[in-house]
């Protein structure tokens, strides 16, 4: 093994937070060199909606959704930590791509 890429994204920043300081604790534990983590910029997504259900167009209500992302980099990984990172229990709420190369 030689690099591991990892994507986490979460609505809430709090818990993304505290699920990348779980990883990096994990690939610190196993000997791991860690790069990150890495935060991606943040995307927001906008809607709107009438308040209405047919007319007053000019009454309307709008609603943002953030999409927090982190990126975390590890490089020089053995089974170890590969073993380890499987093994980990991460907060609910949190979407996680993991890449080897």
């Amino acid at each position: 093994m030689s690099r591991i890429r990892i994507k986490l994204k979460a609505f809430d920043y709090h818990v993304l937070d505290e699920a990348v300081a779980k990883i990096v604790e994990t690939a610190e534990r196993s000997g791991a060199v860690i790069h990150g983590p890495l935060p991606l910029p943040t995307i927001l997504k906008k809607f709107t909606v009438n308040k209405s259900t047919f007319v007053h167009k000019n009454s309307r209500d709008q609603y943002e959704m953030r999409i927090h992302r982190r990126l975390v980099d590890l490089t020089d990984t053995t089974f170890k930590t590969v073993e380890s990172l499987q093994n980990l229990s991460l907060p609910s709420g949190v979407d996680i791509e993991v890449q080897m190369h």
